[in-house]
């Protein structure tokens, strides 16, 4: 079985899609847009606020930045089922054909997305032009492609929205440059899964060590890697346990669940008991809810589709959507709506996330990874398949 809830197969051949999985990732990426939406669009105030418990506006608003940690789990989890099943054992893998499934994902839309914000930048267009002291259109540039966005903002501060969120793809790049090396160092299954437990574990470590420098603690790649850690070995454990027990496999969905809903409700009475180890919670739930769900290829139910899809399109909407959030503000900041409304605005703001994502998927990424997996690919390795890829928060 693989990461996507499958059986054995040969390597690229065509197969169904983990629903669970899609949900998951869907609904990190959406908590990521309302995260963003709500910094300019308060839900606080609003009618809302006299419907819903204010810890549910909370975790409907405020919860971006642990869905981003979400997505590495995932990440990790799905790239590594990946190799998994097409290589067999993570000692096996071929380190060209890795590396250029990575780049033939990531960088057509990365690419793109820099040529847009360049162009932005040089026209002085309001919300994305760069003028922080010690920043520039060149060394942010750099800092992109040389995966080290992350690092720049925690030395200088923070870029332009569209910018700012591509701290996380520094780290996982990072990540995924080196894993594969890991791999083939250690050779062992054993031996990688203790050294990914230690690295997994030291997540609340390494945050409270960063303490000094709140957008470094925030965006520092030892943490985040900890929670890629995570993932990789949710998805080694799910590969060598073979069937899970119907009982056992509720139970773990129910854990996991639990862990990641106390999370995101209950963060803030939580923190000043646990601190750091709250986001060590997280991570942990939120593998063991991949390891129970990753034979699970029935179709999302009904009324939840909407929330698959966009976990389809996660890494599209991801890049994207603060083009669409910084349009809406604009518009809503030159009308005289009513505050107290201004949830009313939300919806069609993701719908509009949502269709930006899906025409980028399907009129530029998806041909793209398709023409470079068949130009640097040899041809039985590189058959047209829907690039998933693992999460770079897609």
């Amino acid at each position: 079985m693989n990461s996507r809830g499958e059986s054995p197969r040969a390597p690229e051949q065509s197969t169904a899609r983990n629903a669970a999985i899609d949900l998951l990732r869907g609904l990190s990426i959406l908590l990521v847009v309302v995260h963003h939406v709500a910094l300019r669009i308060p839900l606080k105030g609003g009618w809302l606020e006299t419907l819903l418990p204010r810890s549910l506006l909370n975790a409907i608003a405020y919860n971006g930045y642990e869905a981003v940690f979400l997505f590495f789990v995932i990440s990790g989890f799905l790239i590594t089922g990946n190799a998994l099943e097409r290589w067999g054992s993570l000692a096996n893998i071929d380190l060209r054909a890795f590396y250029v499934r990575r780049g033939a994902r990531i960088l057509p839309c990365l690419v793109l997305l820099m040529l847009v914000l360049s162009a932005l930048h040089l026209t002085g267009t309001a919300y994305f032009t760069i003028e922080r002291e010690g920043q520039s259109l060149p060394r942010a540039l750099l800092a992109v492609f040389a995966l080290h966005l992350n690092w720049f903002e925690g030395m200088t501060g923070y870029l332009p929205g569209n910018w700012d969120v591509l701290w996380s793809l520094s780290i996982e790049e990072v990540f995924y440059l080196g894993f594969p090396l890991l791999c083939l160092l250690l050779r062992r299954q054993s031996v990688l899964l203790v050294a990914l437990c230690l690295f997994a574990l030291s997540l609340p470590i390494t945050r409270a060590a960063l303490a000094g420098n709140e957008i470094w603690q925030e965006k520092a790649y030892l943490p985040g890697m900890a929670a890629i850690a995570t993932g990789v070995m949710a998805a080694l454990i799910a590969h060598r346990t073979g069937v899970i027990d119907r009982w056992m496999r509720r139970a773990m969905c129910v854990a996991g669940v639990l862990g990641i809903a106390c999370n995101l409700l209950f963060g803030s009475v939580l923190w000043p008991l646990i601190g750091n180890g709250l986001m060590l919670v997280l991570t942990l739930s939120a593998g063991l809810l991949l390891i129970a769900l990753h034979r699970d290829v029935a179709a999302a139910p009904r009324g939840t589709r909407w929330l698959a899809s966009m976990g389809r399109l996660s890494y599209e909407i991801y890049l994207t959507h603060m083009f669409i959030v910084f349009a809406a503000v604009a518009l809503y900041r030159t009308t005289v709506a009513d505050p107290r409304f201004g949830f009313l605005w939300y919806a069609p703001i993701v719908l509009s996330c949502w269709l930006l994502g899906a025409i980028l998927a399907h009129v530029w990424s998806i041909p793209c990874d398709r023409a470079l997996r068949a130009r640097w690919l040899k041809p039985a390795t590189a058959a047209v398949r829907r690039p998933d890829g693992a999460a770079t928060l897609r």
